[in-house]
């Protein structure tokens, strides 16, 4: 008899336990819908949170990350989702993992991200970021292939941002491949000064605001005036 009543003790706990857990992701899941449409950020985060704990699922997870990286919590996400080189990583978990490595300053990491997204979907804006990424680790040579699938590949229409000033600003995604061109041209071969100065007049010729690309010619400029680098 006591053990019936101790089996029967037992099922009931169980019972109020799903009840409680049923209970909690259900308030959760509401939660976390209502903090969306007041689009409060770390509600949101806190929800996502929650639900995790409560019923753990990747997909969610990836979501929670993207959150923290949106919010340029960039080490939060990557603590979240991991910063090594997955292949079973969902399309998300990957961009996650790029730009906050990217972010971070973690260069050689981020570029293992960025290539295995292209892998999967090739397209200009991620040829962008693996050259301008080469071109930081010092794959230079690497670089040209990006910059030339790049150009070949963007239409007119395609812009990119940057964000070096107060004020962030677009321009031309080819304007973007032709200073990365010039800065190539330059680091292969600096006894070429002119050429590679030539290379990102034309990216300033196609938009007259490239900040970054006036940046880099008044340094390169500079260097061929002082005399630093020999001349043709």
């Amino acid at each position: 008899m006591k053990r019936v009543i101790l089996l029967l003790l037992f099922s009931m706990s169980l019972s109020v336990n799903a009840q409680t857990e049923e209970s909690l992701l259900n308030h959760y899941k509401a939660y976390y819908t209502q903090m969306r449409l007041q689009g409060d950020v770390n509600g949101v985060i806190s929800a996502l949170t929650h639900l995790n704990i409560i019923a753990p699922e990747k997909a969610r997870q990836d979501t929670l990350a993207y959150v923290y990286m949106n919010n340029n919590q960039h080490l939060q996400a990557l603590n979240t989702v991991g910063i090594e080189r997955n292949e079973s990583d969902s399309d998300l978990a990957v961009q996650v993992k790029a730009i906050s490595l990217k972010a971070l300053n973690q260069p050689k990491r981020a570029l293992e991200q960025f290539q295995l997204l292209f892998g999967r979907s090739p397209n200009p804006y991620l040829a962008y970021e693996i050259a301008d990424l080469k071109i930081q680790v010092g794959d230079n040579a690497g670089a040209v292939a990006d910059i030339d699938y790049g150009i070949a590949n963007t239409t007119d229409e395609m812009k990119y941002a940057f964000y070096e000033r107060q004020q962030p600003y677009e321009v031309s995604l080819k304007g973007a491949f032709t200073h990365l061109k010039g800065l190539v041209q330059y680091n292969t071969d600096k006894d070429n000064i002119n050429e590679a100065i030539a290379t990102i007049d034309q990216a300033l010729e196609m938009d007259p605001n490239f900040n970054l690309a006036s940046l880099s010619k008044q340094a390169l400029q500079s260097r061929k005036d002082s005399g630093d680098e020999p001349q043709n």
